[in-house]
């Protein structure tokens, strides 16, 4: 029997919730407050990460994904939702509790299908904050994007007791940074099971970051690089899964990823609604305060119901998976409607407080440009809604079904 769906929260988690929300407001909110606090590409300063990292797990908020057994918090997906949506509003809290892509993506993968040895050697580095990592997929024109099964190039061959990869990627998260990778390539023209996954170290030879790709919103620690491949020995140990498990790799790593994104979404929408309601609150037009203008109040009142109908989207998906689901459409839809969201919710924002909104005198602007990512990322919003069309052809109104209990 499914246990009745509530999203009430219990004692503890609400307990962690609201420490996190005081770790941010006192640990987080400051450091963005001060410019020398930034990088060059518009990040939290390396140096000043790792002091706040070590605040966080000082205060035992630390990995909320991860098992305690590998050093993490142990929480639920539900519970995840509503920790790292209070992490996220801060620019900086993510990273903070270690819960930032894709990190986060990586270990919950590793997590899940490495093996003893793999945990200890590949993952439990990440899990302590000494390496970062990064997840090697997406390829350019003519290779795999959005259909990796059917057209990646990047090949891995068979020598002896390793495996030799060839090829090309690009928009590579963090692999600037990365210490530890998960590559996706080629070992077979098997449509279903064609795909693999492999590990490696940043000093193995056979590869090389050939450029970092500008973009248009702030960086990620290690920015988005094109890599190159051309004799990348991998060994039999660090074949993830099975050979031509690659796809299954993926969606196991890809379905709660998407999620976890709309979890810090909906932190940073509300972060932007408080940015502007704190100036329509005092700034003056023709005699009155702006929020007591009709027009101002529907803008707000449009963020406000937008913001809560993704909570009830991600949660609702969270729940599934804690029930062992793959929640796909869930996770689809949800990733579509948060992506939307946030690109509503801050330009409203920018619109509300006007030039100082477009200024650098507030986060917004950072905001805007870091948001059109979210309907790109983990699948295109046009590549989601392909798949909830196919879904509901195939289930007619069962699409709307509803998990009965016995």
């Amino acid at each position: 029997m499914n246990p009745a769906i509530d999203f009430s929260l219990s004692p503890d988690v609400e307990r962690i919730r609201q420490k996190v929300r005081t770790f941010v407001a006192e640990n987080c909110l400051p450091l963005e407050a001060d410019r020398a606090n930034f990088d060059d590409h518009e990040n939290i300063s390396m140096d000043v990460l790792e002091k706040l990292r070590r605040k966080a797990k000082d205060a035992g908020l630390w990995a909320p994904q991860i098992s305690e057994s590998l050093g993490g918090m142990g929480l639920s997906m539900t519970a995840q939702a509503v920790v790292y949506e209070e992490a996220a509003y801060s620019i900086f809290g993510p990273l903070a509790i270690n819960c930032s892509a894709p990190d986060d993506g990586n270990m919950r993968l590793l997590m899940m299908v490495g093996t003893d040895d793999q945990k200890e050697r590949w993952l439990k580095p990440i899990v302590d904050g000494r390496v970062r990592s990064s997840f090697v997929m997406t390829e350019p024109h003519p290779g795999s994007g959005s259909d990796p099964a059917g057209m990646m190039l990047t090949k891995a061959e068979k020598k002896g007791n390793s495996w030799v990869i060839k090829g090309r990627k690009w928009f590579i998260t963090g692999a600037g940074v990365a210490e530890h990778f998960i590559i996706i390539a080629r070992t077979s023209d098997d449509p279903r099971n064609g795909l693999s996954a492999f590990i490696f170290h940043r000093d193995q030879p056979g590869w090389r970051i050939t450029r970092k790709i500008p973009i248009m919103g702030p960086e990620e620690h290690g920015g988005h690089c094109e890599l190159e491949f051309d004799g990348l020995e991998i060994p039999e140990r660090d074949v993830l899964m099975n050979i031509g498990d690659g796809m299954r790799a993926t969606q196991i790593r890809l379905g709660p990823a998407r999620l976890t994104h709309c979890m810090r979404w909906l932190g940073m929408s509300r972060r932007a609604m408080d940015i502007a309601a704190d100036y329509v609150r005092v700034r003056k037009s023709f005699g009155d305060v702006l929020a007591d203008h009709e027009g101002v109040q529907w803008i707000l009142g449009d963020a406000a119901m937008d913001i809560h109908m993704g909570r009830l989207a991600t949660m609702f998906a969270a729940w599934k998976l804690d029930q062992g689901g793959r929640a796909r459409k869930e996770i689809s839809m949800a990733k579509v409607q948060v992506a939307d969201t946030l690109n509503r919710v801050v330009d409203s924002c920018i619109q509300l407080c006007g030039a100082k909104g477009y200024s650098q005198d507030t986060l917004l602007e950072w905001m805007y440009r870091y948001a059109r990512q979210a309907k790109l990322v983990d699948g295109a919003s046009e590549v989601h809604k392909m798949v909830l069309s196919r879904l509901y052809m195939k289930e007619g109104q069962d699409f709307w079904s509803w998990d009965a209990s016995d």
